[in-house]
């Protein structure tokens, strides 16, 4: 067998551009050019494509569950691995595994099974995602409220020591609820801190951008919304050229005319990107689903608790591109890269992560003529199709 492979498509694009009847060449599972087809070298091992078009795989970070698992239920290396397989079905390749508030020892598992899952090499894990429990009670959405509470040095040793045993980790925390040293500490550490289920006010959320805080997590929901007077977390995020923004583009969590709103808004070179924030219910046909003691209802696209909280989204990565495209108006280009480029550049990983240029990993989603989901591959090999 070759060490070259060849993907052989109709179309590619490679996350800036677009190129037609072209080839991915492939070595040791990262991108070494994309050529004509009529170019292809002849000790390559072709694979041929037909029809469609090669787009790069999808980076999501924030990801409950899947497969019918959720974190925070079951918070081992094999409900990583569940989940990472449910998700490369609708194209995400790279993806962090979502922890929401719960206990200490909760918390301690997940950093366990993160490790654990670097270890194995977990196709489709790059990290952890740890949203809460240092948020503001007036911002819960369905964070259990009895387990949000202040950050103590012991939670901010857990955090420093857990971001040596994962590739990434990013931590969502209230911007009221968590002091400037503290955020200042962990961005140090190589932590990527988020703003969000923050009642925050313009100058305290300016405060923990100024410290380091680099993201804000699924806009305008669970955050102080832009208002005439205060302009809240939702302004200082779209105003501050520094900071990323999560989006759950399922017309139920933000309308899509404050959608199109933000992103014309938007100063860079932060961009806004996609996340589904989606939970167990992922590549299945299951219809509920317990949360920290509270039945989750899946009905209408959308997931509620008993009082009609969203928790969660009931979407996955092509769904919200397709979204962005069809109803936002994107150029399909633009809405992929919101999926995988945007992402890849939150985390600071955009040398290898959301694109297909030379250098990047070879993770790639082959769509069909109508968008959907042909084969998804990881690092060169076909994980699903």
């Amino acid at each position: 067998m070759s060490d070259l492979q060849a993907i052989s498509a109709s179309r590619i694009f490679d996350g800036h551009d677009w190129h037609d009847d072209a080839a991915l060449l492939i070595e040791f599972g990262h991108v070494s050019g994309i050529v004509r087809n009529d170019a292809i070298p002849a000790n390559a091992e072709i694979v041929r494509l037909e029809g469609g078009m090669l787009v790069p795989g999808f980076v999501d970070l924030q990801v409950n569950g899947g497969g019918g698992v959720l974190l925070n239920n079951a918070p081992s290396v094999e409900s990583i691995r569940t989940i990472c397989a449910a998700h490369a079905e609708f194209g995400t390749t790279a993806l962090l595994p979502t922890l929401i508030t719960d206990t200490v020892p909760v918390n301690v598992a997940a950093i366990a099974a993160g490790k654990a899952a670097t270890e194995q090499a977990v196709p489709g894990f790059i990290g952890l995602h740890l949203e809460g429990p240092h948020l503001s009670v007036a911002r819960k959405g369905t964070h259990d409220p009895s387990l949000i509470r202040a950050m103590d040095d012991e939670d901010l040793a857990r955090l420093i020591a857990a971001r040596a045993l994962v590739p990434h980790l990013l931590v969502t925390v209230a911007a009221e609820t968590v002091t400037p040293t503290q955020i200042k500490a962990l961005t140090d550490a190589g932590i990527i801190v988020s703003i969000g289920h923050s009642d925050a006010g313009l100058d305290t959320a300016a405060a923990a951008f100024g410290a380091g805080a680099s993201m804000v997590t699924h806009l305008f929901n669970a955050m102080s919304q832009l208002g005439n007077r205060e302009p809240g977390v939702v302004g200082a995020s779209l105003m501050d050229g520094k900071i990323f923004a999560g989006l759950i583009a399922d017309g139920i969590h933000v309308h899509p005319a404050a959608i199109s709103v933000a992103l014309r808004a938007k100063t860079g070179p932060g961009r806004v990107f996609l996340v589904t924030d989606s939970m167990s219910q992922t590549g299945t046909d299951i219809t509920s689903f317990t949360l920290n003691g509270r039945v989750v209802t899946r009905s209408n696209g959308a997931l509620r608790i008993a009082d009609g909280t969203l928790a969660g989204a009931d979407l996955d990565m092509i769904d919200a591109i397709e979204f962005m495209h069809s109803t936002i108006g994107l150029p399909f280009g633009e809405a992929v890269r919101m999926a995988s480029l945007y992402p890849a550049e939150a985390l600071g990983a955009e040398d290898t992560l959301g694109h297909l240029r030379p250098g990047a990993i070879a993770s790639f989603v082959h769509l069909s003529d109508e968008r959907r989901v042909n084969s998804t591959w990881i690092s060169g090999e076909k994980v699903f199709g």
